[in-house]
């Protein structure tokens, strides 16, 4: 059975952008596939006449360094990020999130552009992107613009990006400078079970003995990648005790909507893991930026 007809690799981001156009929706992005194929197989999507992969797109396959950002390509795939030592210092919760996505075989062929575009609440490498600044670069019918990415999560699995009509190009973030780090952590069943009971990515700045600025990300904590805005107000200018590590996963569950999984976990369990996995991730995040050193656990479990 014939799931798609035809298959695109175009050489530029506006070729991509007008194959999709000439379909008008019958076409769908692919990068990977490790997630979209299957959907379609299995009938949670519908068939398409066309797929459109933009790996072979010029630049699209790096990570490079460009005016102050670490900037991702729609190609580069979670192994790449993970052995990049550039992402390892400066974006070290997302190399974190990314290597325990799937098993190898996923990872060399699933891309971040894929995890983000599928815009799930419990997507390991979006909530390890979120919690950096991550900013998405959406090419489509009105050209090339850049967005926030909290800015594009509408729902599970919806995004404002309509990979029917428009592509990812390009992600980016700071990276993390002086006094600066972030930090991941996941609890799940062992793996072979694709998603995640909890995650959650930090990102910490600190001035002295305080927190200059935080950002934390959770889920699935709501019906999109979740960003912890009161938590991040609370830790602003405080300095990182237990105890004040402790109030700060106390502040996030005030703000998070947490709901039982038959095949993950219940909202209960969540509610602990948070209380006991967050303090844990913003002190290792704490730990990174005081000592200067990022080194990425649990890589590749």
């Amino acid at each position: 059975m014939a799931y798609w007809n035809d298959y695109y690799t175009p050489e530029t981001v506006e070729e991509a952008v007008e194959i999709l156009a000439r379909y008008d929706g019958q076409a769908c992005m692919i990068g990977g596939g490790t997630d979209l194929l299957l959907e379609i197989q299995q009938g949670h999507r519908p068939k398409v006449e066309a797929l459109v992969d933009p790996t072979r797109i010029k630049g699209l396959d790096q990570i490079v360094e460009e005016d102050g950002w670490l900037v991702i390509g729609a190609g580069v795939t979670h192994t790449q990020i993970v052995k990049d030592p550039r992402m390892s210092k400066h974006g070290t919760c997302l190399v974190e999130s990314c290597g325990v996505i799937g098993g190898p075989q996923v990872r060399n062929v699933a891309t971040l552009a894929g995890n983000i575009a599928h815009a799930l609440p419990a997507g390991d490498g979006t909530i390890g992107t979120l919690a950096l600044g991550g900013e998405i670069q959406v090419a489509g019918p009105d050209g090339i613009h850049w967005f926030p990415m909290e800015e594009t999560f509408i729902g599970p699995g919806q995004s404002t990006v309509d990979t029917k009509r428009m592509m990812i190009a390009r992600i980016r973030f700071r990276p993390t400078g002086d006094q600066e780090a972030s930090a991941f952590r996941r609890v799940m069943r062992p793996q072979g079970i694709a998603l995640p009971m909890i995650g959650m990515a930090v990102r910490v700045k600190l001035a002295g003995d305080v927190i200059a600025s935080a950002r934390v990300a959770i889920g699935p904590a709501g019906k999109v990648p979740f960003l912890a805005v009161k938590t991040m107000a609370f830790l602003e200018g405080e300095v990182p005790s237990d105890a004040t590590l402790r109030t700060a996963a106390e502040t996030a569950l005030t703000e998070v909507n947490l709901r039982s999984s038959p095949h993950r976990a219940s909202a209960e369990y969540r509610r602990e893991m948070i209380l006991t996995q967050l303090p844990k991730t913003l002190a290792k995040a704490v730990d990174r930026a005081r000592s200067g050193e990022a080194v990425p656990e649990n890589v590749g479990a």
